[in-house]
């Protein structure tokens, strides 16, 4: 029995819920079964139904309505409830043994790096469930052309990396969406970025001390020295391949499946 779990985090607007419905069509394609766990109380509509949806046991409009919150406030508010009721996930996701859920997460990265949330519900399918897990953190591509943006991204994405203790997939997400070819060239520097000659490179004559932050930061992020991204078109069938095959290696999924038995021979009469 093999149980994946995949954390789709990012900032809002990166892509997170596009990047779910790639991979299930994907998978679907290939013959391979994954559902969507929908963990966004204020989430949209879907092009894939979720198979385990948050806002059956509690939703942002109906918290914000009744106790009179702002959206950030129900949002940690809708997440400490569904602490107090894990069971209520446990029971969703109880008859799916061995198949992948893809939990598609919020973007107030907050739920992660400012109050345990989410490590707490890591921890839980982790050590409890006991699923594989891992995480795929999206970027969007046209935000981090930017250099200094990059960084504020990748210091985004350690953090998580950090607090979630979990394989961490790097994802730039929109490639598509930059189109010149000057930006498309800048661009590769960030797949496997050298962030030291990122700072070397950055923008000097505005303000130094900006520059000098930006070579501090740099240095963090060239020592910790795990902050390396792989870019995605959610069109691209090759792309999604190559990530999907990415976050397979992570967690073992290959070794947890059964082996198949081989197929009867076919006895020839002479």
């Amino acid at each position: 029995m093999s149980r994946v779990g995949v954390l789709v985090l990012g900032p809002a607007g990166a892509g997170k819920t596009t990047f779910c419905n790639s991979i299930i069509s994907h998978m679907q394609s290939v013959g391979r079964r994954a559902h969507i766990v929908n963990l966004d109380p204020a989430a949209d509509a879907s092009e894939y139904e979720f198979t385990v949806d948050i806002r059956d046991l509690i939703s942002l409009d109906e918290v914000m309505e009744e106790l009179n919150l702002g959206p950030n406030g129900s949002l940690i508010y809708c997440f400490e409830y569904l602490l107090e009721n894990l069971d209520w996930l446990d029971e969703e996701i109880g008859e799916y043994n061995d198949e992948y859920l893809i939990f598609d997460c919020p973007g107030q990265i907050e739920l992660y790096t400012h109050i345990p949330v989410l490590p707490k519900i890591v921890h839980h399918l982790r050590d409890q469930l006991n699923f594989n897990m891992c995480v795929t953190y999206l970027l969007e591509a046209p935000f981090v052309v930017d250099t200094s943006k990059f960084f504020s991204g990748a210091l985004s994405a350690m953090s998580a990396m950090i607090l979630l203790e979990l394989p961490h997939v790097n994802v730039l997400s929109k490639i598509d969406l930059v189109k010149d070819e000057y930006n498309k060239r800048k661009l590769k520097r960030f797949l496997n970025p050298d962030p030291m000659l990122l700072a070397d490179n950055s923008n000097t004559e505005l303000n130094p001390r900006f520059h000098r932050l930006n070579k501090a930061i740099a240095t963090l992020v060239d020592d910790f020295g795990m902050v390396q991204f792989l870019p995605l078109e959610a069109k691209n069938q090759d792309s999604i391949s190559t990530i999907l095959s990415y976050i397979d290696d992570v967690t073992q999924w290959a070794e947890g499946q059964e082996p198949k038995e081989p197929k009867d021979t076919i006895e020839i009469e002479n």
